[in-house]
């Protein structure tokens, strides 16, 4: 028999009623220590004071009025992400698909509405992810996530990650840009280089592409500045947005320049819920937390302890973990042994992680994390290290 809830997740064998910063506790009282954050999540950690008050307080005013009337929170939300990134206009979604959703449609638009229709292709990498609709799932490339649902949505070009040469050679006259995430996490806490990131901005300046960022589960502080791209110097045309910028509230948002934005007019595009009331109220809080002064500086910091940390944990059991890699507080342990073994073993010693392509297990602690946290974590990694030895021996 069928359960309940549609049986498409794997889930471990426990819950949680009740989290404060980076520890979730189970009904009967035992703590875990949430390194997973809900997949790049609970950015400001769980049940954070300021969201907390911010979302409590919209509650007892108005939820819900759609986007057919004026929205003060989603308009100053706007502002502040146009402020403190490259955009000039926002599009807010319900989660990290809908806004890659966007971003393609945008994509094509803009080629559509410059009188070049047949320019609607995207070039996307191995490895990547952008979601779990058709189209997203076209983006991604994956077999294991395409498989079953009919045929593949048209008008994207893979390539392999890297490699700059397949990327020229992918531009045809159907090319509407480039579609990238400037650290693939699902795809194993890979950062792209970012001479590569240059490069890419440069083919799409001189083909009169744009250039598309899915920074749903790198942004908001994920790597110590406010986006990944950030790093290199470079800027996007489009950016896809979620998980961290609502701290545990469903909220994604598309980013765009005036110029990449230029043919969504009214009705071109909508959402019912998108960047309602709540969510706009969470998602102003948030970035009350990761724009306050030095607070993303404590981040860069916080993670080149962990990076250290993980460094020597890797030294230590070379057996189990072959290396370390990722960027910021978005580190991922490349494992020996299945990296679901490294999971269950971290999950026996209340350490929560998440899996990832090519064999590894992700780090993803809230941005609050402190350095005891770090160690605390790093010491629970190294018993489920030993008690994997234990067992092989």
């Amino acid at each position: 028999m069928i359960s309940p809830v549609l049986p498409t997740y794997a889930r471990a064998k426990v819950s949680f009623e009740r989290g404060e910063g980076v520890r979730v506790f189970t009904p009967e009282g035992e703590e875990y220590l949430d390194f997973g954050a809900g997949v790049a999540v609970t950015s400001c950690g769980h049940a954070h004071p300021h969201l907390v008050k911010a979302l409590t307080e919209q509650a007892h005013k108005i939820w819900h009025t759609s986007n057919l009337y004026q929205m003060p929170g989603q308009e100053k939300l706007a502002g502040r992400l146009i402020d403190a990134t490259f955009a000039d206009t926002v599009f807010f979604t319900n989660s990290g698909a809908e806004a890659l959703e966007c971003s393609i449609k945008m994509a094509r638009k803009y080629h559509a509405f410059h009188g070049h229709p047949e320019k609607f292709r995207l070039i996307t990498f191995e490895g990547a992810f952008h979601g779990r609709t058709l189209a997203t799932i076209a983006a991604g490339g994956q077999a294991k996530y395409i498989e079953g649902f009919g045929p593949k949505v048209e008008g994207f070009d893979q390539v392999p990650f890297g490699d700059l040469e397949a990327v020229k050679k992918a531009i045809t006259a159907e090319t509407a840009g480039i579609l990238i995430e400037p650290v693939q996490g699902e795809g194993g806490m890979r950062p792209v280089p970012a001479e590569f990131l240059r490069a890419l901005r440069q083919i799409c300046d001189d083909n009169g592409l744009l250039l598309v960022l899915d920074e749903v589960q790198s942004g908001v502080g994920r790597t110590g500045k406010f986006f990944a791209h950030q790093w290199t110097g470079i800027t996007p045309d489009i950016m896809a947005i979620a998980k961290g910028i609502g701290g545990g509230f469903p909220v994604g948002a598309c980013l765009a320049t005036e110029k990449a934005a230029a043919g969504m007019t009214a009705g071109t595009h909508g959402s019912t819920f998108g960047g309602n009331p709540l969510a706009t109220a969470v998602g102003n809080a948030v970035l009350d937390v990761v724009l306050a002064d030095g607070f993303l500086d404590g981040v860069q910091q916080r993670a080149l302890t962990l990076k250290q940390k993980l460094a020597r944990l890797k030294d230590e059991h070379p057996a189990i973990i072959e290396d370390i890699r990722g960027t910021g507080l978005m580190m991922g342990i490349k494992c020996k042994v299945p990296n679901t073994a490294l999971q269950a073993a971290a999950l026996d010693q209340h350490l929560l992680t998440i899996g990832a392509g090519d064999n590894v297990v992700r780090l993803l602690p809230p941005l609050v994390v402190t350095d005891a946290d770090i160690s605390d974590a790093v010491d629970r990694l190294d018993r489920a290290c030993r008690a994997l030895e234990a067992k092989a021996a």
